[in-house]
């Protein structure tokens, strides 16, 4: 972090790497449960019933209590109903969401930042229609518990594709109807689960149980949507590729017109692609939908005017509300303006560990003798996450060994916090450079990536002259 005499705080490296209090008993029952689903809950074993009535005694004082433990009572005989099986969901989201709790309150200690209050959700109304949706997916739901991880064929997940058919109009259910289609298609993949020898048990179980309270009535409720006005300044760009989809997250300071304390904000976008546009070419995919890229590649803040955003810091970008701005270095603005900047609450049902990306500004550290792994800071080794560094831009493991400064997203993942870095300050030909993950996000000149953004172009010239000829046929 910065130095406190320029206004900024030092980033407590101890008590990033010192155990958290309970986390390691939370997450035991919670794997236990999520074992319980490897066998299913049509005919429990008495190992599966010993962790269901663990996860039980974990809630046991809270307002759960007497529902949790009438299910787990039931799911253990082999009984539960859909009731009892969102009952057991829930709990497992309480002990999740307590687990992210612990880990933010840790990082908001080591970074010295505040946290805003939560906001009120605002209920999404629903029909009977939506109603009777959710109903068959619950029930589906409910029938891939009973049948487990080695019981799922493809019969049974073949069952959920009407009604994420049906769900996909309503905006009020797409959120669900896109969990789902994703839900079932990765099962879909790994039919028959009894010939599997391996199972994502944490994932497919976040994936059930988070679908599962979905399906309740009002559990969907949007964050508070407000309006923002003032100064935006981009810190860096989050790239998440995968075979069939790409995403593009931009974290950013926001500095109010009206002079309240600056805020941590994020802007997203997503976009479905073919398997063959990757690396550099997703950028011509992302870039239309959102001109805040362009911005951050080009290191410019951008001026908002009445720009929408939620309660959790997302904005909901429309570039009526935003124009570009002056000049803005990501790394002044690491240094002067993210240190004192409020970081947005998280609302219940998304508060889960892999969430947790807490923008960080980091200095005055060394690299691990094994190279990128690692920052020593203080003398605590800080693990890097290096796979997360896209291709899509010049940030490579390599700048990050010898870099002097950082800044990067501070996760929490395989049981210990880790940096993901967004930028970098590094020494070239003694001088001072940055590298920005997302720095070929509007356009580059380098060589590199004008080849790769060339050879992308002419992939997806290609994919839409296909296209447009199976559209005429």
């Amino acid at each position: 972090m910065v130095p406190a005499d320029e206004g900024g705080g030092l980033m407590r490296a101890d008590l990033l790497v010192e155990p958290v209090a309970g986390l390691d008993e939370v997450l035991a029952v919670v794997d236990a449960f999520d074992r319980t689903l490897v066998g299913g809950l049509l005919r429990p074993h008495p190992t599966q019933a010993g962790a269901l009535a663990e996860l039980a005694a974990a809630v046991a004082g809270t307002p759960l209590a007497g529902r949790v433990a009438e299910a787990a009572e039931k799911a253990a005989a082999g009984t539960a109903s859909e009731d009892h099986l969102v009952a057991l969901a829930a709990a497992r989201t309480a002990l999740l969401g307590a687990a992210h709790d612990a880990l933010v309150t840790r990082a908001d200690e080591a970074t010295g930042r505040d946290r805003g209050e939560e906001a009120q959700a605002v209920p999404a109304g629903q029909g009977e229609q939506a109603a009777n949706l959710q109903a068959a997916a619950r029930t589906w739901l409910a029938d891939v518990a009973r049948a487990g991880w080695q019981g799922i064929d493809h019969d049974l997940i073949a069952d959920s594709a009407p009604v994420v058919f049906a769900m996909l109009p309503d905006p009020t259910l797409r959120r669900l109807a896109t969990l789902l289609d994703g839900f079932s298609a990765e099962l879909a993949a790994s039919c028959p689960g009894a010939t599997l020898e391996r199972f994502p048990l944490r994932r497919w179980a976040d994936l059930w149980a988070r679908a599962l309270l979905l399906t309740r009535p009002r559990v969907d409720a949007g964050p508070a949507v407000g309006t923002a006005t003032g100064r935006l300044l981009p810190l860096g760009v989050d790239v998440q590729e995968h075979a069939t989809a790409a995403q593009a997250q931009v974290h950013a300071v926001f500095e109010p017109a009206d002079g309240s304390p600056p805020r941590l904000v994020r802007a997203s976008v997503s976009v479905s692609k073919p398997d063959t546009v990757v690396g550099v070419g997703v950028w011509q995919l992302l870039r239309p939908h959102l001109s805040l890229l362009a911005a951050a590649g080009e290191g410019r803040a951008m001026d908002l005017t009445d720009m929408p955003i939620t309660a959790e810091g997302d904005l909901i970008w429309d570039d009526a509300h935003a124009r570009t701005g002056r000049p803005a270095d990501a790394f002044a603005t690491a240094r002067v303006a993210l240190p004192t900047a409020v970081a947005a609450p998280t609302t219940p049902l998304d508060r889960h560990p892999t969430r947790i990306a807490i923008p960080v500004f980091l200095e005055g550290y060394a690299a691990a003798e094994d190279g990128a792994t690692a920052l020593v800071l203080a003398g605590h080794h800080i693990p890097v996450d290096v796979d997360r560094i896209p291709t899509a831009g010049p940030l490579t493991p390599e700048a990050v060994a010898t870099s002097t400064a950082c800044i990067g997203l501070l996760r929490w993942d395989a049981g210990a916090f880790r940096i993901q870095p967004l930028a970098v300050e590094t020494t070239v030909k003694k001088k001072t450079v940055a590298l920005h993950a997302g720095a070929w996000a509007g356009g580059t000149t380098d060589k590199l990536g004008v080849k790769a953004e060339k050879a992308a172009t002419e992939a997806v010239a290609v994919l839409r002259e296909r296209a447009g000829k199976l559209l005429r046929k």
